[in-house]
């Protein structure tokens, strides 16, 4: 593969990062935030630290945010089953629908920018994604 296509993919996947980004803003939710919003929607009820390492910051950074977002009503916190000591943190319905409508907002962002494709160009996409989903483990 030559260095230049290699180099030219990196710098267009951050402009496409920064681009999402402003979808999420206009949406009411980016950042860390929704990162961690997102975890709990798609993975389900963590622990803070499982949170806090799958976000890759310290307990008490992810303290502080989770004490902000249950505030805003987007996560809820319980007891856990096996040990009343520990706490599970899980989205609630309001922050399962605005992580799902923002999700969907960035979908259509992105079938919006493609919309021209070729079919040929398409299928290339497609490819590349396979591809990224071996290479990253996320067949």
């Amino acid at each position: 593969m030559r260095p230049d296509a290699v180099e030219r993919f990196h710098h267009l996947a951050i402009a496409l990062l920064r681009s999402l980004r402003k979808v999420d803003e206009a949406s009411g939710l980016a950042g860390p935030r929704a990162s961690a919003l997102s975890v709990l929607v798609f993975r389900g009820a963590q622990s803070l630290g499982e949170l806090a390492a799958a976000e890759g910051v310290k307990p008490p950074t992810m303290s502080r945010l989770v004490k902000a977002m249950q505030a805003e009503g987007l996560v809820e916190t319980e007891a856990a089953k096996h040990d009343q000591r520990a706490v599970r943190i899980a989205a609630s319905a309001r922050g399962r629908r605005l992580m799902l409508r923002g999700r969907e907002k960035r979908l259509a962002a992105l079938r919006e920018l493609l919309r021209d494709a070729s079919a040929e160009e398409r299928k290339a996409l497609e490819m590349v994604v396979g591809l990224l989903g071996r290479a990253l483990g996320k067949p």
